[in-house]
């Protein structure tokens, strides 16, 4: 086989094997059918974040050990801190449903249960494989062949409410550093830079990409990093870090290497809405094929979307396409 290009080491991906087939092997022949799918499956890469049902296996229809086990394949792939945060999503349900119940909005069941685990593929195998996890508000892909994860998007969080204003978990915003750092960079923009970065006074409906499975972008929108000063591209950084970062360890540092190398002077910020969490407000975050989107809008500016697309590498593709496996599954 030709070399793989990705991040990690056999290390990484033995541990992230290792954790898919114990919870595989924890399952009955049928929970096992609905869990697995061929990695050629266009199941892969059909992606979304609403609440709606899917296929793979819920946790509702897992027991105490299965669920603990596809939870330690969160723990085996992700940052411990946003292993937690999906934890956290996850169980949010439980404060949006009497949310909705009280303001007679009622539209779909808010179930922490509702959340689907799927492996494609045959993990630790000679072939490609992967795994996902995914419901309302959840969505992550994690892909790898031989010793190299070859691609972690899309890498879809989002939180409904953004902040909880009442209750036990009065305060929590599960996903305020996303949002505060983007605020502090955008309001140290002198007016000329606003204009440049600020395309809309209104943030739109949703992330503009949706759940394609293939992301694009106006290139030419925005500011770019090369009108920023030097703290301002720190702070870009750190922004662009805090999604990187959701991955293990081992992988996160390399890709992150590779954007310091790389440089933000090409990289573009493009805002739309307002200038604090009062108003609905939108950024997106692009520089070669790394794309970053983020909306607050609905729910009166209370519901975040986030996500972190590869313009060629989402699902793996354009490793796949390098190393001349030309799977049709696009």
């Amino acid at each position: 086989m030709a070399q793989v290009k990705g991040y990690g080491n056999a290390r990484v991906t033995a541990e992230i094997a290792g954790a898919c087939n114990q919870w595989l092997n924890s399952l009955t022949p049928e929970q096992k059918t609905r869990a697995t799918f061929d990695f050629r499956d266009g199941e892969r890469i059909f992606w979304y974040y609403p609440p709606m049902n899917r296929h793979g296996l819920p946790l509702r229809d897992m027991d105490a050990n299965q669920r603990q086990l596809a939870y330690a394949i969160l723990d085996s792939s992700l940052a411990p801190d946003i292993a937690l945060k999906t934890r956290q999503i996850i169980e949010h349900e439980l404060v949006l449903g009497p949310l909705e119940v009280e303001e007679g909005a009622v539209s779909f069941e808010r179930n922490p249960e509702l959340y689907y685990w799927t492996v494609f593929g045959e993990p630790g195998g000679d072939g490609p494989w992967g795994w996902r996890a995914e419901g309302h508000h959840v969505s992550l892909h994690i892909n790898a062949w031989g010793d190299k994860v070859i691609s972690v998007t899309p890498f879809f969080l989002g939180a409904n409410p953004a902040e909880v204003y009442k209750g036990p978990k009065q305060g929590l915003r599960i996903l305020d550093r996303r949002e505060d750092l983007a605020f502090e960079l955008i309001n140290s923009f002198d007016a000329r830079q606003k204009a440049r970065a600020i395309i809309h006074d209104k943030a739109p409906w949703d992330i503009p990409t949706y759940n394609s499975s293939k992301a694009a972008v106006h290139d030419n929108e925005g500011i770019a990093g090369s009108e920023m000063t030097g703290t301002q591209k720190e702070t870009l950084m750190s922004l662009i870090a805090e999604y990187v970062n959701g991955v293990r360890t081992e992988v996160a540092a390399e890709k992150m290497a590779a954007l310091r190398q790389q440089g933000l002077d090409d990289f573009r910020l493009v805002w739309a809405g307002g200038l604090d969490r009062g108003r609905d407000h939108y950024y997106r975050i692009h520089g070669g094929k790394f794309i970053v989107e983020f909306d607050n809008q609905q729910n009166s500016a209370n519901h975040i979307h986030s996500v972190w697309r590869d313009v060629d590498n989402d699902f793996g593709e354009d490793v796949m396409r390098d190393t001349r496996m030309m799977y049709s599954v696009l």
